[in-house]
């Protein structure tokens, strides 16, 4: 349930956002993007020295855009489309009309992204989450009971005694109050101690658990209702077994409220960076951009990764090209290294192996039809909307209404994760309809959805796409040791030899996966392991997160406790 929840009494001045600052490495990634002085610069003499990227989603492409601009050759490959899980899919029927198969909406408080967004000239709107400002209405059916609201007041007094009991818990359990000034304020010191106090006590907790050791939560009805109907974007009970620090490096940073979503589609991002020609680039001429370094497209999917004389990658594409480079980043969801990828043993330490093999992907089901128009306007008996965003127990589970104007409009049937989600694999886009539509049926008995229906339907699961596996990491509780290993992994000084030069990044590897910020920000980093090796440097005036790696380092936990 969209809802503040932090004290408005003492809510620092404006001008001070929440943003996703930390908590775990709290680098201010977004001044670092938009100073002036750039992300810093390498010799002369290493000019034009290819990089490998290894996946075309949003954190390959910013990574080989800022390479670029430095003066190295990106070489970026993709499997299969620029965009990962920015995946837009158009109705050929209705021009503008999308299915957004992955990423769809974004917090205020990913403000690095929000500077690409910036620089190519992205427009949003706001998402009609469940009770969002922007939603006309909301529809929660649970256990064949349909209640329709405006707002959480207009709910049965329960929803806002399990909302109130939500905020109550952070407050008393998370320092949620504290925590939130510190990042607004920016103060490291306070945040780095309070979070690393929180890692402390609740690496090995659940979601679940967390909910059920809270005084506030004193019933399975209230967890119940929660898991069901939840926080900001609807129900998280899917994500119950996950780490509780999970679930608080969202809520406290607020990206899982406010949402906006891209006009066109968010895939337009990594694809009109892919086309973009920066203002200040070195080495290359004006005009340069990723296209054009590519002449036109991407190599395609990588087969191999080894390690060659002396310091050197040598990658294998699926045309059966071969090629080495002196430094690598992998992008793409760090499973591919376990199986679609032939990668030597000794690419990685054996623990960052154990990182990646511990890394748990969360399954995710999508699926959408075009209409006629945004029927759900329609007024009915008590000027009710005839349709609303919808949450329900029922097998649709999340259903969004995305249409602007009088035109054809595009419904998001169904929304699943997990279990949900796999309930669902099976079935083709048809049958997913069918069955979604079953479910909408017995909570709106007078609403003839299939009469409105134009197109057909666009569905996806990303656990089955051979690429992904999975639509994002979602850590287990003990799992902090293998993620501090993963994000770290971008300074190599303390690594031998045989393993500096091959970089990991992309949402898996961020302390946030499944918002494009993490992805994005770990792409920051490779990009500053990249210009370390080749003994390029940042301006003093904007120190890179290497550079100030040692005073806002993540807490290391000992294997022994």
């Amino acid at each position: 349930m969209t809802q503040p929840v932090a004290p408005h009494s003492d809510a620092p001045e404006p001008g001070k956002p929440l943003t996703m600052f930390g908590p775990d490495f709290p680098f201010a990634y977004d001044d670092y993007v938009r100073n002036p002085v750039g992300l810093g610069s390498i010799p002369h003499e290493v000019h034009g020295t290819e990089v490998a990227i290894v996946g075309g989603g949003v954190a390959g492409i910013v990574a080989a855009y800022e390479l670029m601009k430095m003066g190295f050759r990106p070489v970026v490959y993709e499997a299969d489309q620029i965009g990962g899980r920015m995946r837009s899919a158009p109705f050929e029927q209705a021009p503008g009309a999308i299915a957004e198969l992955g990423a769809m909406r974004f917090p205020p408080s990913s403000t690095t992204l929000w500077e690409y967004f910036a620089k190519v000239a992205i427009e949003t709107f706001p998402f009609p989450n469940p009770l969002a400002a922007a939603t006309p209405s909301t529809v929660v059916d649970l256990k064949g009971e349909t209640y329709y609201a405006r707002t959480l007041d207009e709910l049965p007094a329960v929803f806002t005694q399990v909302a109130d009991a939500w905020r109550q818990t952070l407050e008393d359990s998370a320092d949620l109050h504290a925590i939130q000034t510190a990042i607004r304020e920016r103060d490291v010191p306070t945040l780095k101690f309070l979070w690393d106090k929180l890692i402390r006590e609740l690496d090995d907790q659940t979601f679940y658990g967390f909910l059920a050791a809270s005084k506030h939560f004193p019933t399975f009805s209230l967890r119940e209702i929660f898991g069901k109907v939840g926080f900001g974007t609807g129900g998280w009970d899917t994500d119950y077994p996950s780490s509780m620090l999970e679930i608080l490096r969202i809520v406290l940073t607020e990206a899982d409220d406010n949402h906006r979503g891209v006009i066109g589609g968010s895939q337009q991002l990594p694809l009109r960076l892919w086309k973009r020609t920066p203002r200040r680039i070195a080495h290359w001429p004006d005009g340069t951009s990723l296209e054009s370094l590519h002449e036109g497209d991407p190599r395609p999917a990588v087969t191999s990764i080894r390690r060659t004389h002396p310091r050197n990658y040598t990658i294998a594409d699926s045309s059966g090209e071969i090629r080495t480079y002196p430094a690598v980043i992998v992008t793409a969801q760090s499973w591919m290294l376990l199986n679609n990828i032939h990668c030597d043993d000794d690419l990685f330490p054996a623990d960052l192996w154990a990182a990646i093999e511990q890394t748990h992907y969360m399954g995710s089901s999508k699926v959408f039809v075009l209409v006629d128009r945004p029927f759900w306007k329609d007024k009915v008996a008590g000027g009710r909307d005839s349709m609303s965003m919808t949450l329900t127990d029922r097998m649709s589970r999340g259903t969004y209404l995305l249409g602007h104007g009088d035109g054809p409009a595009v419904m998001c049937l169904s929304y699943t994760w997990e279990d949900d989600s796999r309930k669902i694999v099976p079935l083709d886009a048809n049958e997913r309809m069918e069955l979604m539509l079953k479910s909408l049926r017995a909570i709106y008995p007078n609403v003839d959805i299939r009469s409105h229906i134009i197109g057909t339907p666009k569905t996806i699961s990303w656990e089955t796409e051979r690429h992904f596996m999975g639509a994002f990491k979602a850590n287990l509780p003990g799992h902090y040791r293998y993620q501090e290993r993963l994000y770290t992994h971008f300074m190599q000084r303390d690594l031998s030899a045989r393993h500096r030069g091959i970089y990991l990044a992309g949402d898996d590897i961020s302390w946030t996966a499944g918002w494009a910020e993490g992805a994005i920000t770990t792409a920051l980093n490779a990009v500053w392991g990249v210009m370390n090796q080749f003994d390029g440097q940042t301006s003093p005036a904007n120190p890179g997160p290497g550079d100030l790696f040692d005073d806002i380092a993540p807490l290391r936990l000992s294997d022994d406790i």
